[in-house]
């Protein structure tokens, strides 16, 4: 598939609020049960705006992917059979809960209550963006079950990777505990992006050009599709670029979103003073998470190209 930018963006900052709207809700609840101090308020209050910062903007990157984005509305009406529909209705849900959250927090209101329901729709709202993928039977690449885990496992990483930098420059002796459980998270995404790397990497092809032209020559060589100028199945349904620029940027991918991050998160964890540090592996990550979202969607091969092969 042709990766589309706006859904780049938004999957990648949306997933990353999600994560840090977690972290945040989870140090909350550790401190009320004891095994964490208190986070400040400045830490809870900054981050929930950047929660909502994040999730505004991924939302209004999400539009531009739309022909009319001022019928964007409509896409709720489609919400007992679509996953797109649920996502459009989750995702401004999350973002009041988030508000309601803040002002609690604010006014010192009962915050357990809104912590709780806004990490259910962060969890929902992962669930609800991996399966507008995952339910696109006709692209074997994305339909598994490995694609809203991925979702999820990087979305936990690089909110969890803010975190530890917000809690770096706010609440020193919390920045540790943060970067010690973005560790692990982002060695889980690691696992399962290369799951499913290696899951896309050994799929046999249903069918191949002769199947898709009904032609049953041994050897078919396609030199024009008819349209000498291209057309909107050439450049919406595959990306262009020659299979060694994706050998290349997998292991771009590997070493800026998995690798590097995860040495520096380590090498954070053990320093009194790892603000650069955290802020240098969370900038790397999200990068790398860019490219690793740009991979996904143009690893997604559609049947219609072994037709719609090349211009002319």
């Amino acid at each position: 598939m042709n990766p589309a930018w706006s859904m780049i963006f938004f999957t990648t900052l949306a997933g990353a609020a999600q994560g840090l709207m977690l972290a945040l809700v989870g140090v909350d609840g550790a401190a009320r049960v004891g095994l964490l101090e208190a986070a400040p308020p400045a830490l809870l209050l900054i981050g929930g705006l950047l929660v909502l910062l994040m999730s505004g903007v991924g939302l209004l990157a999400s539009t531009f992917h739309l022909g009319h984005p001022l019928r964007a509305w409509r896409a709720v009406m489609m919400w007992r059979t679509s996953w797109l529909s649920r996502e459009v209705i989750v995702l401004p849900a999350f973002m009041l809960v988030v508000s309601c959250w803040l002002l609690a927090h604010h006014f010192g209101m009962p915050t357990l209550w809104p912590g709780v329901l806004a990490a259910a729709l962060a969890l929902l709202l992962y669930l609800c963006t991996g399966m507008i993928y995952a339910a696109v039977s006709v692209i074997r690449e994305w339909a598994s079950p490995l694609t809203p885990l991925n979702f999820v496992a990087m979305g936990l990483a690089s909110g969890l990777t803010l975190a530890s930098v917000l809690a770096a420059v706010m609440a020193p002796s919390l920045a540790g505990p943060f970067a010690r459980l973005a560790l692990p998270a982002t060695v889980l995404a690691a696992l399962l992006r290369a799951a499913s790397s290696w899951r896309n990497a050994t799929l046999k092809p249903k069918t191949n050009l002769q199947t898709a032209i009904g032609v049953r020559h041994p050897r078919i060589v396609q030199t024009s599709q008819g349209a000498m100028g291209g057309s909107f199945n050439t450049r919406e349904f595959f990306h262009g670029k020659a299979a060694a620029v994706l050998g290349r940027l997998r292991w771009i991918v590997a070493a800026a979103a998995f690798v590097l991050p995860a040495l520096l998160l380590l090498a954070a964890a053990r320093m009194p003073a790892p603000a650069t540090l955290l802020l240098s592996a969370f900038a790397l990550q999200y990068l790398g998470l860019l490219a690793e979202r740009w991979l996904f969607f143009a690893e997604g091969k559609h049947p219609q190209n072994l037709y719609y092969q090349r211009i002319g």
